[in-house]
């Protein structure tokens, strides 16, 4: 589309007028500034244009592709052997990886119960500590910091260990759920 202001002719007036009234104006040069306007407006309508011609190629079909990608239910009918077939497929597939969790939960549930045996430990002979080291004040106030970080940690541990536990229970749930309904598909 060619630029409307590089067209050879000058627009109509829009006054009601005859034209040699302004005769006097023919001298006078565009400003560059009001000249750069117009390209950049005239670039705007363009852009606007090849993008509503755009949208209205890729959009003049729309009703019939609606009609042709409008949802239909459709029932597949399979025998009961093909499904007891996927589903122990689908049983071997994701056993051992199940099996694995669990196994990976159980050592971190063994790491988790004896770091908290060592802790429990730790707060216990912080407390025999404080309670024989109750004359020195200075090492009295390191001692309490001492087991204030200790109880701090094994709040945190026992936490962990509570989430272990839940995630383990939920893994065994879904185990023992999955080989409950393989055992009801395959009688």
């Amino acid at each position: 589309m060619p630029r409307l202001s590089a067209l050879p002719r000058p627009r109509e007036s829009v006054f009601a007028g005859s034209h040699d009234l302004y005769r006097g104006d023919a001298n006078v040069v565009c400003p560059p500034n009001l000249r750069e306007c117009v390209l950049a407006m005239e670039d705007c309508c363009e852009e606007a244009y090849e993008a509503q011609q755009l949208l209205r190629n890729g959009t003049f079909d729309l009703p019939r592709m609606s009609r042709v990608l409008e949802n239909q239910k459709v029932f597949l009918l399979i025998d009961e052997g093909t499904v007891r077939k996927y589903k122990a497929d689908l049983a071997d597939e994701i056993e051992p990886q199940i099996n694995e969790l669990i196994e990976r939960a159980g050592k971190g549930l063994k790491a988790l119960n004896r770091k908290q045996a060592l802790i429990q430990s730790k707060v216990e002979a912080a407390q025999a500590m404080q309670s024989r080291a109750a004359t020195a004040p200075t090492a009295n106030k390191r001692e309490e910091r001492r087991v204030q970080m200790l109880s701090k940690q094994r709040q945190r541990l026992e936490e962990e260990v509570r989430v272990l536990e839940s995630e383990i229970l939920a893994l065994v749930g879904f185990v023992c759920e999955k080989r409950r309904v393989d055992a009801y598909s395959l009688q």
